[in-house]
């Protein structure tokens, strides 16, 4: 099953006579119209997968990951962080993409083969799977956690404890049948029975042959425990206490290859091992990791604060105002709001592709959060034509929005030449 690979607002055509490319590809029919199903069931959650045009092209919209239709059709999604394509560029978005869920997700990291994301050339699907069944083996030699089952039942001899209601209440045809409770110390337990569905998901997934041998090998030592009925409630049940702690690293995976690590609001009916993540939220998440992870003692960073509204109206407050980050301090606070666009330092004529929607939110930010005077950052994602904070953008004397990159490969904020001087510390202003 080789993925179809493609990257954001890519164009797909059941047209077998166009030329593909990352930015444009040919699907079947039935992969066409099960993407169209899917799409008004996205939709309806208040999310949006894909455009259709003139009926015969469909618009992925900013979602990446993983698409599978029923018929077998694997579409593989990447970010859309540089306009090079070509190999060398699929494989620079392959490991952006992962580098992001391991920080957005928080996502266990082995440390015994560091280079191991840098030197996968696979799918992110086969990534995910690698990654779940070597985890797996790592929580199979420390050991599987049994549990004592309560059993009761009817039988001609006496085993644990006799259930005097019940017997009692026998027939006297029936009063050689015991009825009896006893423990039986097996590993049915709800932890077990997700980690089973999700190994055997893998055996029929993957195409790698050490992921293959090593997912078969696996099932073999699972083989008496049953599959999850009802994998919703098996995770709501997953315990974590002491004596679970060795299973946590595992779970991350086991989430993803099941389907139930849909993260960061995303809501939708997939088929089979779909894994789709919305790239503004993960962009969002992953600027929010990386900067709390350099902030000083004196700051605190809010995510998604909701103190402020829009307006009020009959003493009721109206749309609520939610930031994407609140950096505060003693002495200031800043609005941040995270953008994941492309933008182009050159092209002043289009105002750099900057919307002017968002400016407007960032204006009713900047007058009830800091009440019409501080300043605000918009950041973007550092590309070759957006390497550099762009002059400030002034709503008044005193209220002032920048915008400014964010570097991916080196995980470094590129703050504002005037906020540097006596707010940032050089450990927040070193990434």
């Amino acid at each position: 099953m080789t993925p179809i690979v493609v990257r954001e607002y890519a164009r797909l055509t059941t047209d077998d006579s166009i030329e593909t490319s990352l930015d444009r590809a040919c699907i079947p029919q039935s992969a066409f119209d099960e993407l169209c199903r899917l799409s008004a069931s996205f939709r309806t959650n208040g999310a949006s997968l894909l455009h259709l045009e003139n009926r015969q092209w469909l618009r992925l919209d900013n979602f990446v990951g993983i698409v599978e239709t029923p018929c077998g059709t694997l579409l593989e999604i990447l970010p859309k962080h540089t306009e090079a394509s070509g190999e060398a560029a699929i494989e620079a978005s392959r490991k952006l993409l992962t580098k992001m869920l391991e920080t957005a997700l928080d996502l266990p990291k082995r440390t015994s083969d560091k280079t191991d994301i840098q030197t996968f050339r696979h799918s992110l699907l086969e990534w995910v799977m690698k990654e779940f069944v070597l985890a797996l083996d790592h929580l199979l030699k420390r050991g599987l956690r049994f549990d004592y089952l309560r059993v009761e039942e009817e039988q001609r001899y006496l085993r644990g404890r006799l259930d005097m209601n019940k017997q009692l209440r026998q027939p006297p045809g029936r009063a050689h049948i015991l009825n009896i409770r006893h423990d039986l110390f097996l590993a049915d337990r709800p932890e077990n029975r997700l980690l089973k569905s999700a190994l055997m998901r893998v055996c029929g997934l993957t195409q790698q042959p050490d992921t293959w041998r090593l997912s078969h090998e696996l099932a073999g030592l699972l083989a008496e425990i049953p599959h999850s009925q009802n994998i919703a409630a098996d995770f709501r049940q997953w315990r974590s206490d002491r004596l679970m702690a060795h299973y946590q690293p595992v779970r991350p995976w086991c989430e993803l290859v099941l389907g139930q690590h849909m993260p960061l609001a995303m809501r939708g009916q997939t088929h089979g091992i779909s894994l789709l993540f919305p790239m503004e939220k993960l962009f969002e998440r992953y600027v929010e990791v990386k900067l709390r992870q350099h902030l000083p003692d004196s700051y605190t960073l809010k995510a998604q604060a909701a103190s402020q509204s829009l307006c009020t109206h009959q003493g009721k407050n109206l749309f609520q105002l939610r930031p994407d980050l609140l950096m505060q301090s003693p002495q200031k606070t800043v609005v941040l709001d995270t953008k994941w666009k492309l933008l182009s330092a050159a092209d002043t004529e289009n105002k750099y592709g900057l919307s002017q929607s968002d400016f407007y939110q960032m204006f009713a930010y900047g007058h009830n959060y800091l009440p019409g005077e501080g300043d605000m950052i918009l950041i973007y994602p550092k590309t070759e034509n957006f390497p550099e904070t762009l002059p400030a953008f002034e709503f008044s004397e005193k209220l002032r929005l920048w915008v400014t990159p964010f570097d991916l490969e080196n995980d470094q904020m590129h703050w504002p030449s005037d906020l540097k001087t006596g707010i940032f510390t050089p450990s927040l202003l070193a990434g």
